[in-house]
């Protein structure tokens, strides 16, 4: 009963969500107040009905409810509780529920904290909110039901991949999507903007805090995927360019870039084109991202589906959304001009560049990642385009980024000289230059990977210290406590990639490891570290057979620790996974995985020592934090809301 109450909340919402898009769209462009205001209780009431689908889809995985195909086909009796909760997203049906799920709580959102938006600028944006939620049920409901029943039930399910039997996965998806379906908001606001006729420096202060709240879940679920990469797959990567890897990676990107521009708007209203631009093709990666997920037009470890029907209606979507947005702005780009002149060295400029790195950047990565699909279609060609394109087309514009973040961070708008900022910044440089002499004279035989990344980490790091205490003036340390928390949050932010940037050279340049066959009772050294496997033991686990190595870790004959690395077999799904045993520290981690037996006796066993790997994961953290202290300034609150500068008479006021 609590099903088919889930199912009919869900068409329920596909009606609900109809209203939203058609009515407030109608009484905007009429001035009706009355049916403007029907966007916000739609809005509302879309959330309700479509959480209650997803409570309805949850309870039968709770309670193995397998007369529900979706749930004799991704769980099982014996899972454990944790993931009868996560097979909920664990496929693609319940995954697009969450994404639907996601998309209305956003258009929620917009309804109850977006009281300071002028009501017809209000009233386009929950439209255009409405009309994705519309699309997508129409998706869900049509040809991706959650709810289809079995005439036949099972004994018992199928059981959940056991790869996404894991606690990092379990909760990657809910980030993830936070971040893909938070860009809707900025594309709506973006399309109700060209609606309106005008973006100006109040829009830009509107637009901002969405970006940020989706760049930051995007940023946390881009780590938690890579996190459970580098521990569940076994080879110690934390990076593919895998193609879903890189859907996620584009918008996260593109949002950067936004983020940035969408200052320059407020600041100055200037960039308001390209602003606008960024936030429609931001959503528009996430769009794709879904298509590529779940078409099965490209293969990935990730992919939820292979159903080309899917795979149309997505690319449908996709074409009408990101279509009839850029003919919009093509429509209404005379509108946009820009007010504010700067100079070619200003904050502004720098900001450009910025923009310009990032989106290069992202079209590198959409090249790479959809050219194996242009090849085979266009020339009959299969091929694969791996790690070597990537590393070498994208790196060179990361770094660029990373050498002029600092700089553009510490010069003043409008006009700037670079006198006084080259001065501020001096011992930052400094220190890097230092870094990288001492790097590389510490080193012998390896590339310049290593002393380059640590340099250029140790330089954004340096450089936003020096920014936040430039900050300060002459007050010094005491007026620290006074700065405003968006200072503070961009700060983190850009020290958290220069972490991030030291941890990927540092793994890259420097990891060393070792494969072979071995017997209880064996010893290896590794990078000063010696390795015994000591035993190895059987073990029933809750829905899984696991086979369990004891690893002494010792150093100079001093012991660090016991490592369990596990190998385990899932009888229902037939499928084998592997779990790293880790021994973290602050400069390293060692990693050893224990495989399959062999014939002549003993176990493969990999073991590898991965310096500064944690800084990876560190550093993200540290960007997202940046990103919540930006987010909870009181000035993305309130300062928006005084200003009154939107003509709602929809009148361009150039």
């Amino acid at each position: 009963m609590f099903t088919e109450l889930g199912h009919f909340a869900l068409i329920l919402a596909l009606a609900v969500a109809l209203v939203q898009t058609v009515v407030p769209l109608i009484g905007a462009h009429k001035r009706w107040p009355g049916w403007m205001a029907v966007g916000e209780p739609a809005a509302t009431a879309q959330f309700l009905l479509v959480a209650f689908a997803f409570a309805a889809l949850t309870h039968a995985f709770v309670t193995s409810d397998f007369s529900l195909r979706l749930v004799a086909n991704n769980s099982h009796s014996l899972k454990p509780m944790l993931y009868k909760i996560t097979g909920v997203w664990g496929n693609h049906e319940g995954s697009m529920l969450l994404w639907v799920l996601i998309l209305s709580l956003f258009g929620a959102s917009a309804a109850w904290f977006g009281a300071a938006l002028p009501p017809t600028l209000k009233a386009r944006v929950l439209a255009v909110q409405g009309s994705i939620g519309l699309a997508f049920l129409l998706f869900l409901i049509f040809t991706s039901n959650p709810f289809l029943r079995l005439a036949v039930p099972p004994l018992d399910g199928q059981d959940l991949n056991p790869l996404l039997q894991d606690p990092g996965l379990a909760f990657h998806p809910p980030f993830l999507y936070l971040g893909y379906v938070g860009l809707s908001m900025a594309f709506s606001f973006a399309v109700a903007a060209l609606i309106e006729g005008r973006v100006d420096a109040a829009w830009g202060r509107w637009v901002r805090p969405w970006t940020l709240a989706a760049w930051m879940f995007l940023t946390v679920g881009i780590a938690l995927g890579s996190w459970w990469a580098y521990y569940e797959l076994g080879w110690g990567g934390f990076w593919f360019w895998d193609p879903v890897e890189n859907a996620s990676f584009m918008p996260w990107l593109i949002a950067g870039a936004l983020l940035h521009s969408a200052v320059v708007v407020e600041k100055r209203e200037s960039l308001k084109s390209w602003t606008v631009l960024l936030a429609i093709i931001a959503f528009g990666f996430s769009l794709i991202g879904a298509f590529i997920t779940r078409s099965g037009i490209l293969t990935s470890v990730h992919a939820f589906a292979t159903d080309p029907e899917r795979g149309v209606f997505l690319l449908a979507i996709t074409a009408l959304f990101m279509g009839g947005a850029l003919m919009l702005f093509a429509a209404r780009a005379d509108r946009l001009t820009s007010r504010g002149a700067f100079s070619l060295l200003s904050r502004e400029s720098m900001l450009v560049l910025n923009n310009i790195l990032l989106a290069v950047a992202a079209f590198v990565v959409f090249v790479g990642t959809i050219w194996p699909l242009i090849s085979e279609l266009a020339f009959d060609r299969k091929l694969s385009v791996g790690a070597p394109f990537f590393d070498m087309a994208f790196t060179p514009f990361f770094v660029a980024l990373g050498l002029v973040l600092p700089i553009g961070a510490m010069l003043p708008w409008k006009r700037a000289k670079l006198n006084r900022a080259a001065r501020l910044l001096t011992p930052a440089f400094v220190l890097a230059l230092a870094t990288l002499a001492l790097v590389y004279a510490l080193q012998t035989g390896r590339s310049a990977m290593g002393p380059v990344g640590l340099m250029l980490g140790v330089w954004l790091v340096a450089g936003a210290a020096t920014d936040l205490w430039a900050r300060t003036g002459k007050s010094g340390a005491s007026r620290l406590l006074r700065l405003q928390r968006s200072d503070y949050g961009r700060v983190i932010s850009h020290a958290g990639l220069g972490v991030t940037i030291i941890g990927v050279a540092g793994l890259l340049a420097w990891q060393s490891e070792d494969i072979r066959v071995m017997r209880e009772g064996d010893s290896l050294t590794l990078a000063g570290y010696d390795i015994t496997l000591e035993s190895v033991a059987r073990e029933q686990g809750p829905n899984y057979l696991s086979t369990i190595g004891t690893v002494h870790l010792s150093r100079d004959g001093k012991e660090i620790a016991l490592m369990h690395p596990e190998k385990r077999f899932y009888p229902v799904a037939r499928m084998p996974t592997t779990e790293a045993a880790i021994d973290s520290g602050f400069l390293r981690d060692v990693y050893v995985v224990i495989g399959d037996p062999q014939d002549g006796g003993g176990w493969a066993f990999r073991s590898y020592v991965k310096p500064l790997a944690g800084w990876i994961w560190g550093g993200a953290i540290l960007m997202a934090l940046g990103g919540g202290f930006s987010l909870s300034d009181r000035r993305y609150r309130v300062a928006a809301g005084a200003r009154k500068v939107i003509n709602t008479n929809g009148v361009p006021a150039e």
